[in-house]
């Protein structure tokens, strides 16, 4: 019964109806109610180990050495694997809200071992300073909910990972940001190196990099600048 609600939940997150869980199961509803009062006691003895695991992982890392890598690398790997499981999604998002407990205290240990690692990240300088543990909730919330929009979108263009690094580069102090990944380029078109609009790709000779005069001037001075920097 917990492995069919819990295949059920990570598919169709806390709207799947109880009816659907006792099918899969081979039993009645009944069954269900007789081992669970609620669908929500339900939803909790599923998704508790994997936040668990979470925050273990996370008090793991407390103590590494370069706290600020580990410290982006931990909230990817979070978004990574919670955002294929609708289940991790809702249960984030519940808790963050305040609506939901996965069970006493599993939340709030979630939080306070992710607070240190936020703020061992902040004081080797990798991290915002004005960044608290409800700013990076909030992000990491809303961060699972778009990965989830543009996994399921079904869209050539769509590009997994995006969303996490546009939140990675939110949080960093440097200027300097990563490189998007822009998903596939159509055929015979090409992206300017410098504003990323998509152009038509030469059909002979050198592929060209930039749109225009224009963009190509605006490269050569950003590698300029940095040179300097």
């Amino acid at each position: 019964m917990l492995q069919a609600a819990r295949f059920a939940f990570e598919e169709q997150g806390l709207g799947v109806p109880l009816g659907e869980i006792a099918r899969r199961a081979g039993v009645g509803a009944g069954t269900v109610y007789r081992h669970f009062p609620s669908k929500e006691a339900l939803f909790r003895a599923t998704i508790v180990d994997r936040i668990e695991l979470f925050t273990d992982t996370a008090r793991d890392l407390a103590d590494v050495a370069d706290p600020g890598p580990v410290f982006f690398r931990f909230l990817s790997s979070v978004v990574r694997l919670a955002s294929q499981n609708k289940a991790l999604c809702d249960a984030l998002e519940e808790a963050g809200a305040g609506r939901f407990e996965p069970s006493p205290g599993v939340g709030q240990s979630f939080d306070e071992a992710l607070e240190v690692l936020l703020r061992r990240a902040q004081e080797a300088g990798a991290v915002r300073q004005d960044v608290g543990i409800a700013d990076l909730r909030a992000l990491l919330v809303g961060c699972l909910s778009m990965e989830r929009a543009v996994s399921g979108a079904g869209s050539g263009d769509a590009a997994p990972g995006r969303m996490t690094t546009l939140m990675c580069d939110a949080l960093r102090t440097e200027r300097a940001v990563t490189e998007l990944n822009a998903g596939p380029v159509k055929r015979n078109e090409s992206r300017c190196g410098a504003c990323g609009a998509e152009f038509a790709a030469a059909r002979t000779g050198r592929p060209a990099r930039y749109c225009g005069g224009a963009c190509r001037q605006k490269a050569h001075r950003a590698r300029e600048r940095t040179r300097r920097t």
